[in-house]
């Protein structure tokens, strides 16, 4: 099991990224009043069949060449359950791949986000042909990060990957997440 879940959401971006999504949008919904937390990875990668979607969960069936297991999907699954949760799974060949797990907030049980900004920002800065587009919600308070955007404001002279860059995107982000709890 993973420490938290900001670590489950890179396992599975990562996963999208060695499916060759050219977009991967992460959402992350916080609704106190219902007392959940959702966490959504959608891409665009090349999607699963509906044969290996069925045995996507088992942990002892991995695409991956370096290793015999995959426990990302594994885990993530078993931390939304823990906390009365579920995890759901769409894909289509061509087309891409959607995970979402679904937590109780005040769960006991329920891990804490961790680093999300160090997440996103090793995304970014290890995947520069990659967009990502990150959703944060809490109750009607949104931020919205996107790639996209920043490659356009920086032109093509400056690289995400640019210290500088990565200094002020993580500021950037730091400073709009701790607003959206304000």
């Amino acid at each position: 099991m993973m420490d938290e879940l900001s670590l489950n959401i890179l396992d599975i971006a990562q996963n999208s990224i060695a499916a060759n999504a050219t977009l991967v949008e992460i959402r992350i919904t916080e609704n106190d009043p219902a007392d959940t937390l959702s966490i959504g990875i959608k891409d665009n990668g090349k999607g699963m069949s509906p044969e290996f979607l069925k045995t996507v969960e088992d942990p002892f069936i991995t695409t991956r060449t370096t290793r015999k297991i995959g426990l990302g999907i594994s885990f993530f699954k078993e931390a939304a359950e823990m906390t009365g949760g579920n995890l759901s799974i769409i894909s289509a060949l061509g087309v891409g791949t959607t995970i979402t797990a679904t937590f109780q907030k005040s769960h006991i049980d329920r891990q804490p986000i961790g680093d999300l900004t160090g997440t996103i920002i090793a995304l970014v800065t290890l995947n520069p042909d990659i967009d990502f587009i990150v959703t944060y919600t809490v109750n009607s308070n949104e931020f919205l990060f996107s790639t996209v955007e920043v490659k356009e404001m920086l032109g093509g002279d400056v690289a995400l990957s640019n210290p500088e860059v990565a200094t002020f995107l993580t500021e950037y982000i730091n400073e709009n997440i701790e607003n959206l709890h304000n």
